[in-house]
């Protein structure tokens, strides 16, 4: 595959990364600063320095692509914009060029479908309350998404681990996984490549969580 990461140089962007190249993909990875890149030099590795807020800046690096990933996360704790905004763009530049399918990581954490009674009504609204301007973004991130027209995945997994690759993935279309509480990385990576060829989660949610 020819694939795009946007997001590459936080904790699953990266990942993305480098398991695409390894399993032999071409991959450009978007970034703001190359420097801040930890994937080393590769012949299948194309690095664009462009402002993801800027549709026709992107709009080559998403040109002809078979996939595009997008792993943005919020910035700081206040009030923010950051993933519905660089959302908004991609979907953009992705109509423009004609690219279809995009898969998106937001988070489990302020949906409560599957959800158990304590988890719903009392973790949730702790958590929630402690992320609020986080979630609100993602929230509208996948709002976007949703109403991209495009060949869209959402993936929503709970708390991220920086932990080895296990590949043990439990996952649920349209509802949390039950007593799913965190994920490592490197596995939210494995299962996003993986999702990018199922036909059957185009224009789905899809939640994760470790096996």
């Amino acid at each position: 595959m020819r694939v795009t990461v946007f997001g590459a140089t936080g904790g699953v962007g990266v990942q993305v990364v480098r398991q695409a190249l390894d399993a032999g993909h071409d991959v450009t990875a978007v970034v703001r600063d190359p420097a801040r890149l930890d994937a080393g030099p590769h012949d299948r590795l194309e690095v664009l320095t462009a402002d993801v807020m800027d549709p026709a800046a992107i709009e080559p690096a998403v040109a002809g692509r078979d996939a595009v990933f997008c792993s943005l996360g919020p910035r700081g704790s206040g009030p923010t914009t950051v993933v519905t905004d660089g959302v908004r763009s991609i979907v953009t530049a992705m109509r423009a060029a004609g690219t279809r399918r995009l898969l998106v990581v937001t988070a489990s954490g302020f949906h409560t479908e599957g959800d158990g009674v304590l988890v719903r009504g009392v973790l949730k609204p702790l958590v929630g309350r402690m992320l609020r301007h986080q979630f609100a973004d993602m929230a509208r991130a996948e709002r976007v998404v949703e109403d991209s027209g495009l060949d869209w995945t959402i993936v929503c997994p709970p708390r991220l681990r920086d932990k080895p690759y296990t590949g043990r993935v439990r996952s649920r279309v349209g509802a949390n996984v039950r007593g799913g509480f965190s994920i490592r990385r490197p596995d939210v990576a494995a299962y996003l490549l993986r999702a990018a060829a199922d036909t059957s989660l185009v224009g789905k949610p899809v939640f994760i969580a470790a096996a």
